[in-house]
């Protein structure tokens, strides 16, 4: 039996995908703050229910510059099949950036956190099972 196929270990993998994934989007919202009419975005939050259940969507999502200076990223808009959507913020600068920096750091330390729970829940998972089979290593 692969180990890394059971249930409760593929959810934490699934979990951790996620938050990497999220990372990534908190990250390109942070680095867009000054871009004018950019409109910040997140995943949706995620589902255990899986592809058959609707739990980890594809969203076509596609950017366009609006200036040649602009950096051509080739990963943007790339979730590792998890679903993006617009956040509605509260405030709106005057290039039209719904971007707020305060609420993007908090949002990435809470997701720091939540995937090291996820990371650590999925150690001590496989601890535990090397030693019901009586590996120490």
């Amino acid at each position: 039996m692969n180990i890394g196929g059971m249930p409760l270990l593929q959810a934490l993998t699934d979990k951790m995908r996620w938050h990497q994934a999220r990372q990534t989007v908190l990250a390109e919202n942070i680095a867009n703050a000054q871009t004018p009419n950019y409109t910040a975005r997140d995943l949706k939050a995620f589902s255990l229910d899986g592809p058959a259940k609707g739990g980890l969507s594809m969203a076509s999502v596609s950017f366009s510059a609006n200036s040649p200076n602009h950096i051509a990223i080739s990963s943007l808009g790339r979730t590792d099949g998890f679903a993006r959507e617009e956040t509605e913020g509260f405030e709106m600068g005057p290039g039209g950036n719904s971007v707020d920096l305060e609420d993007e750091m908090m949002k990435v330390a809470g997701n720091e956190l939540d995937y090291q729970t996820a990371t650590t829940l999925y150690t001590r998972s496989l601890r535990l099972i090397r030693t019901a089979l009586g590996r120490t290593a």
